[in-house]
């Protein structure tokens, strides 16, 4: 069964800059591990990228949060820490405008990934919407979410999206109880 990792959003801002939060660097060992796991056995990677440009106060998103982050070719943009050392040039990387990456689903329609994981920031935002993406691009698919892999600033929203992605058929392991 050919399986696919994909990192979300593990980008310096989402970790020590503008949107960084505690705990958010103690993630990229264990992705890095993950990663590592994953090309050790055959398997594919593939990253998305929070990107926005110069005119990100004048989206929909910048009126909403009002606070410049991942602008591209800016440090802030790039992946953060062991994770960063780990893309290679032939990675699949998704830069996206918005939390889900339509893109994404695209390249994953009609490909025939029995299991794709996914990992990264914010589990509440970006992983959530882009699982949803997975699940709709490939509906057999076995899709999951390690709770070791994901968070977010605000604990309880953490819960709530392992909880929501559950009810969404996206199997969620590593999660405390």
């Amino acid at each position: 069964m050919k399986r696919l990792l994909i990192v979300v959003d593990y980008q310096k801002d989402f970790v020590d800059g503008a949107l960084g939060f505690p705990g958010a660097e103690a993630l990229d060992g264990p992705i890095a591990e993950k990663i590592a796991a994953y090309r050790a056995a055959g398997d594919d990677v593939a990253f998305t990228l929070d990107t926005h440009g110069p005119g990100y106060a004048g989206t929909q998103e910048g009126k909403k949060l009002p606070v410049p982050h991942c602008i591209k070719g800016e440090p802030g943009w790039r992946l953060y820490g062991r994770t960063a050392g780990l893309l290679q040039s032939g990675d699949p990387v998704f830069e996206k405008p918005a939390f889900p990456s339509l893109d994404l689903g695209e390249w994953l329609s009609g490909r025939d990934y029995g299991a794709v994981e996914l990992c990264g920031l914010v589990s509440y935002i970006c992983v959530l919407s882009n699982a949803v993406v997975v699940k709709a691009a490939l509906p057999e698919a076995e899709v999951s979410v390690d709770a070791r892999c994901t968070g977010g600033p605000d604990p309880a929203l953490h819960k709530k999206a392992l909880d929501l992605l559950e009810t969404l058929q996206v199997t969620v392991t590593g999660r405390e109880r």
